[in-house]
């Protein structure tokens, strides 16, 4: 039977560390249309006053009522009597039970992700999704697949390897369980949001196209700007500080760009990052416990999702009020006697220092989380504040959730002697930077900040151990498409 045509047949049977931090609280009629007319028919009136369709999730809500519902073909199982569809949906899944031979015929004609919208009563069953099925279903084939997907998107798992599930990313990313990570990446990004704005934080948007390297180095992508040298940007960093002397507290949300050439579960060459700045600060500890405020309102924002459905393993962790911490030069000295190998003249943690720091805390502290401080100066960029009692160590600190470093941030400098200074000590010209120091040159106070991966806070959430799974459309040294 061909899927095209006008055939017709009738059926009827989803705080803070409190340390110098200065933050607040906050706690069938079967349907097959010709591809020329790609329209189902009419729907009646159901729970969405927009669309008239009810959500998967919401169908237990309409038990004993008609609805319809679209979406999907997400699986079909055939016994001797009956078959029964899975629809899927935004929201979930839901049941379809038909039992016309001529219908059931139809429906099990169809592709896998064929888009179908249903009629019918809603039932109560204790064995269908949600606890309510459809039964007496009209079904109106919208658009049919031409065939099956390359990716089985009713098992429980991405049952492909990571290249074959990345190049097929416009139909992987159906799958429950890649769905459930974007809205965990989503509502993250929404719980940094609120937890900064109850702080008063204002969000604001910089340039991606500068024509001065914040961070430094030989990392950056650079580009042709109209025939003058330009570069994609690794991080908001000048102008985040530069706005603190308009809004003295402000974040941002988006994508920044490393030339890194990585090819590690870790790295990317662009990724999302969130970052904040705040004024009026004492030193890097008011910074660590903002950034306590903010994971605190990721994590609860991830817990609200409920994602168990999707990833039944799924263990949330829960932040502490007063995340501990660790010097840099104490925990080299931790690793050194632990393992028998001497890092401590090191300028930075390896991953598997990291890995082995994240171990330590859990059997210390029971703490996912772990804030190591006091990075040496060589190590960091030239707007960073030194420890004044420590020079050759900074007022700075990265944060490790489950032994990966997710967040660096700590105080910068502030004065304007002191910028020329440590510009002219790196061997930096100070005349690229003229228009991120003319605010310092007309008064800026103590201030601070901190940049988080967003990909990397998800793995580290999801238990995923490669960053791609967690990223739309990654993009690494070999990968530009999709």
């Amino acid at each position: 039977m061909s899927a095209v045509g006008e055939l017709r047949w009738h059926h009827e049977t989803p705080p803070s560390s409190a340390r110098r931090s200065g933050v607040s609280g906050f706690s069938v009629e079967v349907t097959i249309v010709s591809p020329a007319s790609l329209t189902p028919t009419p729907v009646p009136p159901a729970s969405s006053p927009a669309t008239g369709r009810v959500w998967a999730s919401d169908l237990a809500r309409h038990a004993g009522e008609p609805v319809t519902i679209s979406g999907w073909l997400h699986h079909r199982r055939s016994l001797k009597a009956v078959c029964f569809l899975i629809l899927r949906d935004a929201s979930g899944l839901a049941q379809v039970v038909i039992d016309d031979p001529e219908t059931r015929a139809v429906v099990e004609s169809l592709p896998h992700e064929s888009v179908v919208t249903i009629a019918g009563e809603a039932v109560a069953s204790a064995q269908a999704p949600g606890g309510v099925e459809i039964h007496h279903p009209t079904v109106t084939v919208v658009s049919a697949a031409i065939d099956d997907p390359p990716v089985e998107l009713y098992r429980p798992d991405v049952n492909v390897q990571l290249p074959t599930m990345l190049d097929a990313a416009a139909v992987s990313l159906r799958h429950p369980r890649r769905a459930a990570i974007q809205r965990l990446s989503a509502a993250a990004v929404e719980g940094f949001r609120s937890a900064l704005r109850a702080e008063r934080f204002v969000e604001i948007a910089t340039p991606k196209i500068i024509e001065t390297t914040p961070e430094g180095g030989a990392n950056v992508f650079e580009l042709d700007y109209f025939g003058k040298p330009a570069y994609l940007a690794q991080s908001p960093q000048l102008y985040k500080q530069i706005m603190v002397g308009a809004l003295e507290r402000v974040f941002e949300t988006a994508p920044a760009f490393r030339a890194e050439p990585h090819a590690t579960s870790r790295h990317l060459s662009q990724f999302v990052s969130l970052d904040a700045e705040m004024a009026f600060i004492e030193d890097h500890l008011t910074v660590m416990a903002m950034t306590t405020v903010a994971v605190s309102g990721m994590i609860a924002a991830a817990r609200a999702l409920k994602l168990e459905r999707a990833y039944p393993d799924l263990a949330i962790p829960d932040v502490p009020d007063v995340i501990p911490d660790i010097h840099f030069a104490d925990a080299l000295d931790l690793i050194s006697e632990a393992t028998g190998e001497d890092v401590r003249a090191e300028p930075d943690l390896a991953p598997a220092h990291e890995r082995w720091l994240g171990e330590w805390s859990r059997r210390k502290f029971g703490s996912d989380w772990l804030y190591v401080t006091g990075y040496p100066m060589a190590k960091r960029p030239f707007y960073t504040h030194p420890d004044p009692a420590r020079p050759r160590w900074s007022n700075s600190f990265d944060l490790l959730f489950r032994g990966l470093e997710i967040v660096t941030g700590g105080q910068r400098l502030h004065r304007y002697e002191d910028y020329l200074a440590a510009l002219a000590a790196r061997g930096i010209d100070s005349a690229g930077f003229d228009g991120y120091l003319l605010a310092f040159r007309h008064g800026m106070p103590p201030h601070g900040g901190f940049a988080l991966g967003l990909d990397r806070f998800v793995a580290q959430v999801a238990g995923i151990a490669n960053v791609r799974e967690t990223t739309l459309f990654p993009r690494d040294m070999q990968r530009l498409t999709p």
